[in-house]
């Protein structure tokens, strides 16, 4: 027997879900979606709007990908962008909430928070939480520094940051005699803690162009790519562990990342049957390693378009939580980029990103992290129009 309905008894109105069933469905959106969604009636605003709701999206999202281009000839043509790999897409972002450095500063993103250092005498440090572009000036770093490290860490009292390495200018020439004491930032005093520097291992490359970090299990580890030396900072008791070397075999370069509760090692190894971009799980009290994973051939070659001797030395790595992304930061393709995907049992996915959303200019510096991505800080800009 058919049954017939009556186009009268059947309903599109969403508002008897109840709040509670429609937070649930939209929380499974990507960021961008949701703040579209928050347009559409009076009820999904308010429940969008909720910093109930905002903190329950933020803490869930994956961290998006950043991607900040300096041109040192003309200022117009920076540009920086963001992905977000729920949606899988890029988003162009305005460069007013990026200062992108002027020659003697460098831009920085860590931890949800995006930071400049100056290496100049007044040794200037700033931050701004990612996409509010509002910037607060802290009081100066004892030493001036440029491309530092920076990482962000809570304890008892709050949030700190934490500040290693970088260079500074003597003369306009690199001071590779100083290794910078590392300098923690305490927002709710705002004042500065010195505490010793890095270990004197990594004197000859001490700024972000040689070394990677990763924030992990209370220690702030710090990588040489080319040297291989590792040493961790104990974010408590404010001393630096012994230097130990970090090497797979035929390893040429590689990142320390902290990914899914894990260390991982991240490099290029030059194998029996040519180039590999491998992954390598890292025991973070004794520094062993075992592989996990070997970007597909076909992939890592996507990322070039050259038969150069020298091609891969462009390739960078960042990531955080399940994602790593690797991507080539010279011009080649218009700075193409893949992500692998980390799963609870350690499987790993590899896919390639989509293309930077044209006209993508030539950069001389490329700026590019990892970070989690608040719905309270893209509500806010979508309201300004700006993204």
């Amino acid at each position: 027997m058919e049954i017939e309905l009556d186009s009268r008894s059947v309903t599109s109105d969403w508002g008897c879900l109840g709040s509670d069933l429609t937070e649930l469905i939209l929380s499974h959106l990507p960021i961008r979606s949701i703040v579209r969604a928050s347009a559409v009636c009076k009820l999904w605003r308010s429940v969008v709007t909720q910093s109930s709701f905002s903190s329950r999206v933020s803490a869930t999202k994956k961290p998006w990908f950043f991607l900040c281009g300096q041109n040192n000839v003309v200022s117009r043509k920076n540009q920086a962008f963001g992905f977000d790999p729920e949606s899988n897409e890029w988003i162009r972002l305005p460069t007013t909430l990026f200062p992108i450095p002027v020659q003697e500063e460098s831009f920085i993103g860590s931890g949800g928070f995006f930071f400049t250092t100056s290496s100049s005498t007044c040794s200037k440090f700033s931050y701004s939480p990612v996409l509010h572009g509002s910037w607060r000036e802290t009081p100066p770093l004892r030493f001036s520094r440029c491309n530092p490290l920076v990482g962000v860490f809570s304890d008892s009292s709050g949030c700190k940051f934490i500040v290693v390495g970088g260079v500074r200018f003597i003369g306009g020439l690199v001071d590779i005699e100083d290794r910078l004491a590392v300098e923690i930032y305490d927002p709710n005093s705002d004042s500065w803690d010195l505490c010793p520097p890095l270990p004197a291992d990594f004197r000859s490359g001490n700024s972000s162009q040689w070394l990677s970090s990763a924030l992990f299990k209370g220690k702030f580890f710090v990588f040489g790519i080319y040297s291989g030396f590792v040493s961790s900072f104990d974010l408590r008791n404010r001393i630096w562990s012994g230097v130990q070397t970090l090497r797979p075999p035929g390893i040429l370069f590689s990142f320390l990342l902290a990914c899914r509760d894990q260390l991982v090692l991240a490099g290029l190894c030059n194998s029996p049957r040519g180039p590999s971009f491998n992954l390598w799980r890292v025991d973070h009290q004794t520094m062993e390693f075992s592989e996990i994973a070997i970007m597909p051939q076909d992939l890592l070659y996507c990322l070039f378009d050259s038969d150069e001797d020298e091609k891969f030395a462009s390739l960078k790595c960042v990531g955080l939580g399940d994602l790593i992304y690797v991507f080539n930061e010279q011009h080649h393709k218009m700075y193409p980029a893949c992500v692998c995907e980390i799963s609870e049992n350690s499987k790993c996915n590899w896919r390639k990103i989509p293309d930077l959303p044209a006209p993508v200019n030539r950069f001389h510096k490329v700026i590019s992290f990892c970070s989690t991505v608040s719905l309270d800080s893209v509500l806010r800009e979508e309201e300004g129009d700006r993204l």
